[in-house]
């Protein structure tokens, strides 16, 4: 079998929203600070980063509209400065089941789609070809974005938008009763040229409306360029009590 991992390289400096805590490492005692009896030594770090940096999943309490979460749970009754106490990531169990690759750029004949494209509900029809999206399947949409990775400022969309889901696409989604998606971009949404978080309403309806969990700035280049549409998805968030959400590394399992 092949496993593809699908997340991107968590370090200093990589492109991440503004809206979170950066991205922090350091070595708090490096080789030779302290030695053993015997000439031993061991060297140690820290982290310190928000739970919404790299690739990671978001928890069901992330998002609120009108004050409500998920299941019309009222946020200011679950949530306190240790965290929530429903619909936190600890309470999303690990995923082991079968994934699909939506390759979204592939349908245009292209590697990366532009800044700020819309992917619609037709897009996502097209992608799936003969493949059938089942209920509780994970479904990943292409956009050929992770190639930017390097290039924080395009990568970020700040300027030129980034491409992603619009709602029509979020409510195809929806409809067929999918347990997890992911994408390749820092917000699962449509990001319009300039227009920056200011809304999204892909999160409403994926978090609060439907219960779907989404993965952000996922590693979907290798997938696509192997060309693999369907394998086994494995995605297990840290158990963080009560968090917003999760670095996570997702593996596709291809046999």
């Amino acid at each position: 079998m092949e496993v593809f991992d699908l997340a991107q390289p968590m370090r200093r400096g990589m492109p991440q929203s503004p809206n979170h805590p950066a991205y922090t490492h350091s070595l708090v005692r490096r080789h030779g600070d302290m030695v053993r009896a015997g000439g031993g030594s061991a060297a140690n770090d820290i982290l310190v980063m928000g739970t919404h940096v790299g690739t990671h999943v978001d928890a069901l309490a992330h998002v609120s509209q009108d004050g409500l979460l998920h299941g019309g749970v009222v946020a200011a009754d679950v949530q306190s400065d240790t965290g929530f106490s429903r619909l936190g990531i600890d309470e999303f169990p690990p995923f082991v089941g079968r994934g699909v690759l939506l390759d979204v750029a592939r349908v245009h004949g292209v590697e990366v789609l532009p800044p700020g494209y819309e992917v619609t509900a037709e897009d996502l029809a097209a992608a799936s070809g003969a493949l059938t999206i089942n209920p509780g399947d994970a479904v990943l949409i292409g956009t050929g974005w992770s190639r930017h990775f390097g290039d924080g400022q395009t990568f970020l969309g700040t300027r030129d938008g980034a491409p992603g889901p619009g709602e029509d696409a979020a409510r195809w989604l929806a409809e067929r009763e999918i347990a997890v998606t992911g994408a390749e971009t820092i917000a699962y949404e449509h990001i319009a040229p300039g227009a920056g978080h200011a809304s999204l309403p892909v999160h409403r309806i994926l978090l609060v409306e439907a219960g779907i969990n989404i993965v952000e700035t996922m590693l979907l280049s290798e997938l696509a360029d192997a060309r693999v549409t369907e394998f086994q998805f494995i995605l297990a968030p840290l158990k963080l009590v009560g968090a917003t959400g999760s670095p996570v590394r997702p593996l596709a399992v291809v046999p």
